[in-house]
């Protein structure tokens, strides 16, 4: 495919083949040595210089009347000088050159200055692609009306001596006998000039019959007929001979086009050159106005620009640098590869940032903050680099002078962290030489959050402060109490023994417990607290401070306001922990949690009523996990919305998928947090998601435990009835395990009890258990309630269930919780046995 016009050179479009002949060539022998080569140009050299050109239209000019003109010598009649062209000119501005010489040739040069071959518009015509143009434009309005008609008899002599004088390329030639119509063109001529006799009258080189083509067609037919007949000239005929066009017309044409073209694309580019100029403008003035110094260099590192923040900020004039290298404000301070590191960078990366002590022009060093950016300009091959900086030296001092008093806890006094580490390794290095006991406690305050959301920060830092002068007040000389942050405390300790330890811990608890005045309130708060022993429980620093924040961790399991020493048992229990946390981030996105699935059976009929979906997560290192580990953890990390979403979705797929396949198995049920009721847009994400698998409401259960409804009764209260509106089935789970407040029955609209499995387990031999068991099943029935009974393993709780008249049981005595596939599978069985 050919380039476009304005992206082509002339090295693309020009021929190679380029004829010549010495100056002092006769001119017959010149025109036979065109002939041969079929050229219609050839360049005249002089001690191998081209010092002229001659071409067929130039045999115009030569009196064939006179018979010394085919010995005349070519430099006598040739055309000088020779215009020449670069081949790596593009071919625009090479149609210029054509234009404005008024010429149809152009010699090309290479870049040795030698010359390379010939450039003619018709080798341009050939590469632009012009048929779409051509074809939109009709021919009567290029070609010539004022014909020249000679007749056949007329002597070749006055033919071209009228054609001369009348500039003519063509002349009709008009034969009486024949009643027929020829042409004579100029390459007629050239040939007339290596004839060895001539054979008047004119008709004898005259072509016929006419190459005709109709008045209504378009340029591109005109020029493919010439293409394809190899004419250059046409004969326009409408009821009878109008015109004649010549390949010379259709040139002119697309000159005509294409200055409209170039002239559009100066005006285009004189637009985009003054957007430039103003960007250019608006750069500067930014540059200039900048705080930061900026320097340009070229590639070698020769500095090229820089702006007045420059000079203010090192001291040196913009006279005084440019032309210089950036070496001038090198400090001593920097390493060699400190430098080569720096320019890895850049050449790899187009960018480096850093720190980098400098040296201003009185010698002062200074610390700048410096990024050097590579320019690479796309439409050129040089590459700049600027350096944009600013001076930090006072910020320098300044982060020195905060870290030396950065050792110590600006709200209680107490030492950091920072110290604290170092007071840590000092006390660690004499115990290991010693063999003494050393102990690190981590104490953290029970429920400070709620002391904040309540009291305010102001309190809550006043609480920190009184709870650091109380276990100050305690502490032996030479112990060392730290605020790590927040309400995090930790103990360094020397003991002689454990005992001693388990004493102090006592002490620290109780004197925080003790009640606090803050603000005109009496707070009371506990701690948690956790201890690891060196070197039975670490022998470094890390190593302890883990154990420890391990022990105080279990210590807030066990129920807070506690101690805990740390037991090897724990850390297994805590690594468990952490890789279930740091799973449990992606566990949803990785496809790692799937839906089992627990048939309900009514006792009646003894078909499918109902199942159950139950969430397990198949994690690729731990196994399977059981919910009771991850539930909790996922209410802790603020997933448990997230995973409920996934659960909902999950439920709604399933559902679709039964409606499809028309499997009839009641309700599917899910559980749902108590958080996500609490939030207040469990019922919008369930319609969004009911409306998106188009699933039929009445179709889905949702079950909750009593403790959604203990804190915030009248906001679930909304959602519940909110989600009955939408036809979703609400059931109580785990009934009789909670609070059991038997008004929620009548508040909330309630349609399923399941009987927790703990109180099925006992019956019916349990006294007491049983008698539960029947008080329940009897008052939902008074209420219009259904119950199902929950862990039915035995035939016996099966028959007893049935006597009390029970709607439906769970459990592994009907089916486990199975896969989805064994769920299709049991499903068909059942139905087929029904």
């Amino acid at each position: 495919m050919n380039q476009p016009r304005r992206h082509q050179k002339v090295s693309d479009v020009f021929s190679q083949k380029l004829v010549s002949c010495p100056a002092h060539t006769p001119l017959v022998d010149a025109v036979r040595l065109m002939h041969v080569h079929n050229v219609t140009a050839i360049f005249i050299k002089h001690e191998q210089s081209v010092v002229g050109i001659w071409t067929e239209a130039d045999c115009l000019k030569i009196d064939i009347s006179s018979p010394l003109y085919k010995n005349l010598a070519i430099h006598e009649v040739m055309s000088a000088p020779v215009i020449t062209v670069p081949n790596q000119c593009s071919v625009s501005d090479a149609t210029l050159r054509f234009q404005q010489h008024g010429i149809r040739h152009l010699l090309v040069m290479d870049s040795e200055n030698q010359p390379a071959g010939m450039l003619n518009l018709s080798d341009i015509v050939h590469n632009q692609g012009l048929d779409h143009y051509l074809q939109f434009r009709p021919i009567h309005e290029q070609y010539r009306t004022d014909l020249e008609i000679v007749d056949a008899q007329t002597p070749i002599e006055e033919v071209v001596q009228l054609m001369r004088a009348g500039r003519l390329d063509s002349v009709l030639v008009y034969n009486r006998e024949l009643e027929l119509h020829g042409i004579i063109t100029q390459r007629d001529i050239v040939e007339l000039i290596i004839q060895t006799e001539w054979l008047n009258p004119c008709w004898q080189y005259a072509s016929y019959p006419l190459i005709e083509i109709d008045c209504e067609s378009s340029l591109f037919d005109a020029y493919r007929t010439m293409t394809d007949r190899n004419v250059r000239h046409l004969v326009v005929r409408d009821d009878e001979i109008c015109g004649v066009i010549s390949f010379a017309d259709l040139i002119t044409e697309i000159e005509s086009a294409y200055c409209c073209e170039l002239e559009r694309a100066i005006e285009q580019r004189d637009i985009a050159l003054q957007k430039s100029q103003r960007n250019l403008f608006l750069a500067n003035k930014i540059i200039d106005a900048s705080l930061d110094g900026i320097m340009l260099t070229r590639k070698d590192g020769t500095i090229i620009q820089v702006n007045p923040a420059f000079t203010k900020l090192t001291g040196f004039a913009e006279h005084e640098v440019i032309g210089k290298r950036p070496n001038i404000l090198s400090s001593t301070k920097h390493s060699r590869s400190f430098y080569q590191k720096m320019w890895h960078a850049i050449e790899y990366e187009g960018v480096w940032q850093g720190e980098i002590c400098n040296c201003k022009k009185d010698g002062e060093e200074f610390v700048e903050w410096l990024t050097i950016i590579q320019i690479k300009d796309p439409n050129f091959d040089e590459v700049l680099y600027a350096a944009i900086f600013s001076d930090i030296t006072e910020r320098k001092r300044a982060e020195e002078k905060i870290a030396q008093l950065a050792y110590y806890d600006e709200l209680t006094g107490l030492p950091n962290r920072r110290l604290f580490h170092d007071r840590l390794l000092i006390a660690l290095s004499s115990a290991k030489r010693n063999h003494d006991l050393l102990a690190v406690m981590f104490i953290d305050l029970d429920r400070f959050k709620e002391v904040n959301d309540s009291l305010g920060h102001d309190a809550g830092d006043n609480l920190l402060q009184q709870v650091a002068e109380r276990i100050l007040s305690i502490l032996p000389e030479g112990d060392t109490l730290a605020r790590l942050g927040g309400d995090e405390f930790v103990l360094l300790c020397e003991v002689n023994r454990v005992e001693t330890l388990l004493n102090f811990a006592e002490q620290v608890l109780q004197q925080v417990s003790m009640p606090l005045a803050i603000n005109e309130h009496v707070v009371a708060i506990t701690a948690s607290i956790g201890a690891a022993v060196f070197p039975d429980d670490g022998v470094d620093s890390a190593t302890l401070l883990k154990h420890a924040d391990i022990a105080m961790y279990r210590a807030k399991e066990v129920g807070r306001n506690s101690f805990q020493l740390f037991k090897p048992a724990m850390n297994a229990r805590s690594l468990e922990r952490l890789a279930m946390m740091s799973r449990l981030q992606n566990a949803i996105e990785s496809d790692e949690f799937e839906l089992y699935f627990q048939p309900k059976q009514q006792l009646n009929s003894g078909k499918i009523l109902g199942v159950e979906a139950l969430l397990r997560w198949h994690e690729p290192n731990l196994g399977v996990i059981s919910p009771a580990k991850f539930i909790p953890l996922a209410e802790e990390l603020g997933l448990i919305v997230k995973l409920d979403l996934w659960v909902i979705e999950q439920a709604c797929k399933e559902l679709e998928k039964w409606q499809q396949q028309g499997i009839e198995a009641g309700r599917l049920a899910i559980n749902i947090s108590a958080n996500h009721l609490r939030q207040g847009q469990l019922a919008s994400n369930v319609e969004r998601l009911l409306e998106r698998y188009d699933v039929d409401p009445h179709k889905l259960e949702v079950e909750l435990t009593e403790s959604c409804f203990i804190s915030h009764f009248s906001e679930a209260k909304q959602e519940l009835l909110a989600l009955k509106k939408l036809g979703v089935h609400i059931t109580l789970d785990d009934f009789g395990t909670g609070y059991s407040a038997l008004s929620y029955l009548t508040k909330l609209p309630i349609d399923t009890l399941k009987i927790d499995a703990s109180f099925i387990a006992k019956v019916p031999d349990e006294y007491g258990n049983s008698e539960i068991v029947t008080a329940i099943i009897s008052l939902a029935k008074s209420l219009s309630i259904h119950v199902v009974a929950e862990g039915v393993e035995k035939v016996e709780q099966l028959n007893y269930l049935r006597s009390l008249n029970c709607d439906t049981i769970q459990g592994y005595y009907f089916c486990r919780p199975i896969a989805k596939q064994q769920w299709y599978d049991f499903y068909l069985n059942t139905e087929k046995r029904a």
